[in-house]
């Protein structure tokens, strides 16, 4: 019937390259709905590169790319605490610590898969904002690449060594903002998120979360605790997962390295898009 034509239109627009005619013209129709925003400063010069991850993230439907293009600007005007400052510098010690790394491979649905070892993030150095930041240097780097607009990211939260102090750091505020980027307000799909390691305690900070979270994204939280190396292949293969989670890639803190490099190498992108003053 006609309700089956729809995700597949949406996926052969997702598939088309940057430069095609259906996907121009969705871009240009974004454009001037933003132009036209009476009295909108926009942070970002509206470039068609930058305006089709809003038209990815939502399978070309316009109203919601519209949307979300509202909702990124607003967030990023509104936190500034987390996205004002995007150069690498401010995070470094993070970095360094190995708290978070990027697979190599992508899994077998072309999501990039990231990595958060909570056990690295030290709650006296580094605030829940910092932490946050981190992400979103990442998203931001990740957003450039076709393939991760398309077909979203997963992350791996190893939450070994979460303590009451993390848990002190996420405020309500906090659990806000970082609800409204997994929702609705970052131009990436949110494919899965996984918690290995979870200890008891970590399951009221969630509570804290998951009201703000849509049906949707909280169908794709998934608690695989202790005892996580079976399930965890159920959703990753092993050709992809480092050595620790029983993968047969490099080990995280190699991956870490290598994400860190990448991220410093990046230095002067992130600067550009950063909200301070230069």
């Amino acid at each position: 019937g006609g309700m089956s034509q729809g995700p597949t239109a949406a996926e052969r627009l997702n598939d088309l390259p940057d430069h095609s005619p259906r996907v121009r013209s969705a871009v240009a129709e974004l454009r001037r709905r933003a132009e036209a925003e009476p009295g909108q400063r926009w942070l970002q010069p509206l470039t068609d590169s930058f305006l089709v991850r809003f038209l990815r993230a939502r399978d070309f439907n316009l109203d919601l790319a519209w949307r979300l293009l509202k909702n990124y600007q607003k967030w990023r005007i509104e936190c500034p605490e987390i996205s004002a400052d995007l150069q690498p510098s401010s995070v470094l010690g993070l970095l360094h610590a190995g708290y978070h790394g990027i697979l190599r491979s992508r899994d077998p649905h072309g999501s990039k898969v990231l990595i958060y070892r909570i056990g690295q993030w030290d709650p006296k150095l580094f605030t829940a904002y910092e932490v946050f930041r981190v992400s979103l240097i990442t998203s931001e780097l990740i957003v450039k690449e076709i393939e991760t607009q398309r077909n979203g990211v997963k992350a791996i939260f190893d939450l070994q060594g979460w303590r009451f102090a993390h848990a002190f750091q996420i405020s309500p505020a906090v659990a806000k903002k970082i609800a409204a980027v997994l929702t609705d307000s970052f131009p990436l799909k949110v494919r899965g998120i996984h918690l290995i390691n979870e200890p008891l305690f970590f399951h009221p900070v969630f509570a804290l979360i998951k009201p703000f979270l849509t049906e949707k994204i909280k169908e794709r939280v998934y608690m695989h605790g202790n005892n996580y190396m079976q399930s965890l292949t159920e959703h990753f293969p092993v050709s992809i997962l480092p050595q620790e989670y029983g993968g047969e890639e490099v080990s995280v803190e190699e991956l870490a390295k290598e994400w860190t490099d990448f991220i410093m190498a990046s230095a002067d992108y992130l600067q550009s898009i950063s909200l301070v003053a230069q």
